[in-house]
């Protein structure tokens, strides 16, 4: 398949993730993050639409639906950790980001699905800071599963030995600072590169098979590593194409 944007190690796929993972070769990933749809139907209604014209800087009265985020996500998260498990080298490290918190427990199904697929090895919580008003039980963390392919020692690459499964320190982008064309749940940078940092070395291959804007090509650029991303679409392709051609890999510089 012809790539959408290859440069500079950074390989770009418009289309379907079932389609072009099982094209990768075997035992080539070095480390995977990701942040699949939960299964959610986020931005897919009025309410949603509402709340978008509210913090957007623009008026999207249109809302900005996410393809694949009805019950068919939960196929793909299983898709994403059975190749997860035949893709990468072992001892290699798959981050999947799961939402958190109600009421759909979609971390809780996927945590055992890691397991079964794949093997778990740790679930992260990042703590995003203050949600402000709203209602009770406010979604002020998220959190990332980590799985681990058997068969070698855990890759890692910290000699801090400080880790914990705890991120306090990395705030959310908030929704006021989006730009109406970027992707509605777009990670920060900062967030990726803390777990790049742990399971990677410069040339290393990182894999996302649920691009979106692009955060991960983004911060595998800025730790010197090749990268492997896939996205079904094709807006978001140019918007990350566009980003890397800036050279400036600090997803929060380029917000509006």
């Amino acid at each position: 398949m012809t790539p959408y944007y290859d440069q500079d190690g950074i390989i770009i796929y418009h289309g379907d993730c079932r389609e072009i993972l099982p094209t990768l070769k075997g035992d080539s990933i070095d480390f995977i993050f990701t942040d699949p749809p939960y299964g959610l139907g986020v931005n897919q209604n009025d309410l949603q639409a509402v709340i978008n014209r509210r913090v957007l800087r623009s008026d999207t009265s249109i809302p900005r639906p996410i393809t694949n985020d009805g019950d068919e996500a939960h196929e793909l998260v299983r898709l994403l950790f059975a190749e997860a498990k035949r893709l990468l080298i072992p001892g290699a490290c798959c981050c999947c980001c799961a939402g958190g918190g109600g009421p759909q427990p979609v971390f809780a199904k996927w945590s055992l699905w890691l397991d079964e697929l794949l093997g778990f090895k740790q679930m992260v919580v990042w703590d995003k800071g203050p949600m402000g008003l709203g209602w009770h039980y406010r979604r002020s963390y998220e959190v990332v599963l980590v799985g681990q392919k058997q068969g070698a020692a855990c890759r890692g690459f910290d000699d801090t030995e400080t880790i914990e499964n705890i991120i306090r320190h990395i705030p959310r982008i908030h929704p006021g600072l989006q730009s109406s064309h970027d992707h509605p749940t777009s990670k920060p940078v900062a967030l990726i590169n803390w777990f790049m940092r742990l399971h990677t070395a410069p040339g290393h291959l990182v894999l996302d098979p649920f691009m979106g804007g692009g955060p991960t090509m983004l911060a595998a650029a800025s730790n010197g590593c090749r990268a492997i991303g896939i996205e079904i679409e094709e807006r978001y392709c140019e918007l990350t194409a566009r980003r890397l051609s800036q050279g400036v890999f600090d997803f929060e510089a380029l917000l509006p």
